[in-house]
């Protein structure tokens, strides 16, 4: 079995090492870095090898995964570039950070695979986008695939639109956070129980992205089905029109696009 390690304990690698725990019932092949003590202890408690350094996960893993913030990964980088290989596969899940950034700053032509996943892992629900280097073995691309695809969906994506799928899976999370805050933020207001009203809210988004993904229909002919002519959901989608809501929901993207751009350089 491949070694995998992980530089950076965050929630992002936690997801992903309980993902790889639940499909392969054990933590035996997987190892660890980071430079917090306590998340150091949580790793040990699910079995997780803990390493001394980053340069260590290198020279004992075959995969190693990245899971530093981009502010972070040129000193990584630095870090381990000495013990790096061409037999050594690297996985990037930081935004805006591309194949060929890991590559230059580690001056090595190592196999890598840029992965923009999502915090949804953490419950085996993500949506996660993967796009990996042409001289990459299919062993390990499989095995990379399969170490997201155990939480959730993959999608394969070409690099050139890497930093857009971001705005798309990446971000887009909080984006439903606050709508959904928006809504039970407005039922509390009318004397409705918050509690209960993000319960009816968070129902309605699995339904209505079962309803997307499951009936067969587009976006446009759910929104008519759910539209009778002179109702409450016309009247509804008419303030959202008139308050710019699809191009709030466009510009917000661009920016999360334009953000992502920034920090690969």
């Amino acid at each position: 079995m491949k070694k995998i390690g992980f530089i950076g304990g965050g929630n992002m690698a936690t997801a992903i090492i309980k993902g790889l725990i639940a499909q392969n019932g054990s933590a035996d092949f997987i190892g660890v870095f980071d430079l917090s003590e306590e998340k150091c202890a949580a790793m040990r408690e699910m079995g997780v090898n803990v390493y001394a350094s980053s340069p260590e996960v290198v020279r004992l893993s075959d995969i190693i995964v990245l899971a530093v913030k981009p502010q972070n990964y040129a000193e990584v980088l630095e870090e381990i570039k000495g013990v790096v290989s061409t037999d050594k596969t690297f996985v990037s899940i930081a935004a805006g950070i591309s194949i060929s950034y890991v590559q230059t700053a580690l001056e090595c032509e190592c196999p890598v695979v840029r992965v923009m996943p999502n915090t949804p892992l953490l419950l085996k629900k993500g949506a996660s986008a993967l796009c990996p280097s042409d001289n990459i073995s299919d062993e390990d691309k499989q095995v990379v695939y399969d170490m997201f695809a155990g939480s959730g969906v993959c999608e394969y994506i070409t690099e050139d639109h890497m930093n857009e799928i971001i705005s798309v899976n990446g971000s887009s999370p909080a984006y439903i956070y606050l709508f959904a805050k928006a809504m039970a933020d407005y039922a509390a207001s009318k004397g409705i129980d918050y509690d209960r009203a993000m319960n009816l809210v968070c129902a309605t988004l699995e339904g209505s992205a079962a309803m997307l993904r499951e009936s067969g229909d587009s976006a446009d002919v759910l929104i008519d089905k759910v539209s009778s002519k002179g109702g409450t959901t016309i009247a509804a989608l008419e303030q959202l029109r008139k308050h710019g809501f699809t191009e709030a929901i466009s510009a917000a993207m661009e920016a999360c696009t334009k953000r992502a751009e920034e920090l690969g350089k």
